[in-house]
């Protein structure tokens, strides 16, 4: 079997004591109608030869059509098994950003299934801040794990297990990846 490695970054923030990572919600009709579980950091396959931190750089730009800040350091948050066989490797970055400016790609499927028709979806319909608590029901099982190692990296705050989403609100993307990569 091929092992897939995908690559990531976790951007984070600190609002009210509390820490903040920008998630995006999976664009296409797949994922319309669901909102637990449908959400992902921004990241997706790394190229053949090519080194993980620049895939991760890559990924973020072209699902969030914006590149990531450049004066952070990029702290490893390791790497997880998918429940598709994927391996994922992530790194956090403290930044901000303002959703509105993010302007996911796209990517094409046949819809509806067997139809013969292409469509062009975004990769990520809606992107938003959120607490780690939030967080940890929005994204794909999968993702989950990164959580925790954030929350040691920021000294365990902002994740007091309540469904807070501290203000933040969803902003449309405007085009977008394959979702789930």
């Amino acid at each position: 079997m091929v092992v897939r490695w995908s690559a990531g970054l976790v951007l984070y923030r600190e609002r009210n004591g509390r820490t903040e990572v920008l998630i995006g919600h999976m664009g296409g009709p797949l994922w319309a109608n669901k909102d637990a579980r449908a959400w992902s950091f921004p990241k997706g396959l790394a190229e053949e030869g090519e080194e993980l931190r620049a895939a991760a750089r890559r990924e973020f730009e072209e699902e969030l059509g914006i590149a990531p800040p450049d004066d952070g350091e990029w702290r490893e948050l390791g790497e997880e098994r998918q429940p598709n066989g994927k391996i994922v490797t992530l790194w956090a970055l403290s930044g901000d950003l303002d959703p509105e400016l993010i302007e996911p790609g796209g990517f094409v499927m046949e819809w509806p299934p067997h139809s013969g028709r292409e469509q062009l979806f975004p990769e990520i319909d809606r992107v938003a801040w959120v607490d780690l608590a939030t967080a940890r029901e929005l994204l794909v099982v999968g993702q989950v794990p990164f959580l925790d190692r954030l929350a040691v990296l920021t000294d365990g705050d902002g994740d007091s297990g309540s469904d807070h989403r501290g203000g933040a609100q969803p902003a449309s993307g405007r085009d977008g990846a394959a979702p789930g990569e």
